[in-house]
C-alpha cells in the first residue's frame, strides 16, 4: 500500500462537530502495484494537500473504508475476487454520497453502463483519460464540498 500523506487527518472534533480538513483523503483501489504508484504521484503533483490511499483489493479496501473516512474513490473494474462494480455496489450500502470514479482499462460501453447503474459518478478509460483524471478530481471533490456546506446550511 502507498500512501502519500501532507499530514492533515481528514476530520477533525470541533466543537462537537466533525470537521472536514483543507485535505481531501481519496482512496486508489487497483490490482497494480505501479498503476497505484503512478495514479498517487500524479495526483499528489496535480493537487499536494490530496491524501491518496492504495488497496490492491477490494477486501483491502472495505479494510480501509470501516476504519477510515474518504472524500472520494477512485476504483478499477477489474479487480481480483470482488471486481470493482461489486464494490462500488458495497461502498454504496454504506456510503451513498460520497463521489465513486472508476479509472479502468474496461472500455466497452457496457461496462461504462455497469459501473454508473452501481452508483459511480465517473468513469474514465485507462490511459485515454489519463488527463481528465485530476480534473475530475478536482470537480467531484468540489461538487461533495458544496453539497455538504449545503447540508449544513440547511441543518443548522
Amino acid at each position: 500500500m502507498y500512501q502519500y500523506s501532507t499530514g492533515y487527518s481528514k476530520s477533525s472534533f470541533f466543537g462537537g462537530v466533525y470537521m472536514r480538513s483543507l485535505s481531501p483523503n481519496i482512496l486508489y483501489v487497483d490490482d497494480n502495484a505501479d498503476s497505484c504508484e503512478v495514479i498517487s504521484f500524479l495526483l499528489n503533483i496535480a493537487d499536494n494537500k490530496y491524501d491518496v490511499t492504495t488497496a490492491e483489493s477490494a477486501d483491502k479496501a472495505l479494510s480501509l473504508i470501516k476504519v477510515q473516512n474518504f472524500d472520494l474513490y477512485i476504483l478499477d473494474y477489474r479487480l481480483p475476487e470482488i471486481d470493482g462494480i461489486e464494490l462500488c455496489r458495497l461502498i454504496r450500502k454504506i456510503d451513498t454520497v460520497t463521489p465513486i470514479i472508476f479509472y479502468s482499462g474496461a472500455a466497452y460501453k457496457a461496462e461504462r453502463e455497469r459501473a454508473m447503474a452501481a452508483g459511480a459518478n465517473a468513469y474514465l478509460v485507462k490511459p485515454n483519460d489519463l488527463d481528465n483524471l485530476t480534473e475530475t478530481v478536482k470537480v467531484l471533490l468540489s461538487e461533495n464540498a458544496q453539497s455538504d456546506v449545503n447540508h449544513y446550511q440547511m441543518s443548522g
